[in-house]
């Protein structure tokens, strides 16, 4: 009787073609084609051209009857949904960026599932003995799974007390969409077809890496600067955290140069993942940030990803900067945007012309860093400082050889004015910054 049932309600779920999708005819144990054909179909409607909310919810019902006891479907949609992760890894992704593009197209739900998904890839691929550093180190900084065994989709749904019709179509639409990821992204590590049968060797150590205990001193300082309600204070914590990067940044500029390292060899590439609203800005802020630090840095605005070039110090720097500003800019906004008509074009003005104002106050911070270190290096500071801009240059231009600048469209004007007066009243610290 239950396939019967099974059968009434998959006749009426039509292909995208707009055919009827075919029948099973008569009683009997399902088939895995049936299973997989709904899975397809049940995929394309959820996420595309063929996009249909009635048709997806029509999908989960069937697949949530043809499951079963035994877990059939549930089983051959985590396999489609581990193919096609292993297929990205080919095209440049890594497991934090398919996590960081699953949230930031569906939910927070999703990007658990996502995380899932990777989970169990990197288990079916033994990734975890495998992969390059950094490529472990990114499995490690997944959301918690409840499981990446075979059972991984009915492990997550536990977790997230879910229907199984809900589960299903969060299920379809990440297959749906991770489908849809045809370009690749710029490979910034060897794939998993080039990796060896025992664990990369780890890189060695670039001379300039943020010494840990400086990181942490430095993290600990801005993190109370963001939390305090007094300005005067997180002025005064994040000056002191700024005067501890800048020293340490150009005291291993000068370290390395004298022990004749070769700074292209140095030089890394990283992802930072950029969510919405207004990805736009803020990655405009996090340019000048990198400008300031001798980082480039370039947009993949489709993803919501920015691949940031540079020396380690200067990689580590910018990313803890950039993420303390953006929190007080999201509080400046926050504060200033009730009572503004059209909020969304008010925060959008405020956060690009924040953005523009933090970028000239950081230059200027650069100059008197120049000044303070060439006091005590000398002459000897300007060659060492171009050296490592020119090897930065360098490795960008072999990652990016093609790259287009875009312009902004009009603004509010009050945002563009408030975000103005905001960062100007941003706290930066005294010790500047430095390098380009």
């Amino acid at each position: 009787m239950a396939q019967h049932r099974v059968d009434a309600r998959y006749r009426h779920f039509r292909h995208p073609s707009g055919g009827h999708a075919r029948r099973r005819p008569g009683p009997g144990p399902v088939g895995p084609e049936l299973v997989e054909q709904v899975i397809d179909e049940g995929a394309q409607r959820a996420f595309g051209p063929w996009a249909d909310a009635a048709a997806l919810e029509q999908a989960a019902i069937v697949l949530t009857e043809l499951d079963g006891e035994q877990g059939a479907a549930s089983g051959r949609a985590a396999q489609a949904l581990v193919e096609q992760v292993a297929r990205l890894w080919e095209n440049g992704w890594q497991p934090a960026d398919v996590v960081h593009v699953a949230r930031r197209q569906w939910t927070q739900r999703v990007g658990r599932l996502a995380a899932a998904v990777v989970t169990r890839e990197a288990r079916t691929s033994h990734a975890e003995e495998r992969a390059p550093a950094e490529w472990r180190e990114q499995l490690a900084a997944l959301p918690t799974v409840p499981a990446a065994g075979p059972a991984v989709l009915s492990a997550w749904r536990g977790s997230e007390e879910l229907t199984a019709v809900q589960a299903w179509q969060d299920a379809l639409r990440l297959l749906g969409y991770l489908r849809s990821l045809r370009g690749g992204l710029q490979p910034l590590c060897p794939p998993p077809s080039q990796w060896g049968r025992a664990a990369a060797a780890p890189r060695p150590a670039p001379s300039a890496a943020v010494d840990a205990k400086v990181l942490g001193r430095v993290r600990a300082l801005l993190a109370k600067a963001e939390s305090t309600d007094f300005p005067e204070e997180a002025e005064a914590l994040t000056a002191k955290a700024q005067d501890l990067m800048t020293r340490h940044a150009i005291d291993a500029a000068v370290v390395g140069a004298a022990a004749g390292a070769r700074l292209a060899e140095q030089v890394r590439a990283r992802r930072l993942h950029v969510d919405n609203p207004y990805g736009e800005a803020k990655v405009h802020l996090l340019d000048g940030v990198g400008a300031a630090n001798g980082v480039r840095v370039v947009w993949t605005s489709a993803y919501g990803i920015a691949t940031v070039v540079g020396l380690p110090t200067d990689l580590q720097l910018v990313e803890v900067l950039f993420t303390s500003l953006l929190v007080q800019a999201t509080r400046a906004v926050s504060a200033a945007a009730p009572g503004h008509t059209g909020v969304k074009a008010f925060r959008r003005a405020f956060l690009l012309s924040y953005a523009v104002r933090i970028r000239e106050r950081l230059a200027d911070s650069q100059q008197q860093a120049h000044a303070a270190a060439a006091d005590v290096y000398g002459t000897a500071l300007v060659p060492v400082l171009q050296q490592r801009s020119e090897a930065v240059r360098e490795v960008f231009t072999e990652l990016f050889p093609q790259v287009v600048t875009k312009r902004t469209s009009p603004v509010d004007p009050q945002g563009w004015r408030a975000g103005r007066a905001a960062a100007d009243e941003a706290d930066l610290g005294t010790g500047g910054l430095r390098r380009r």
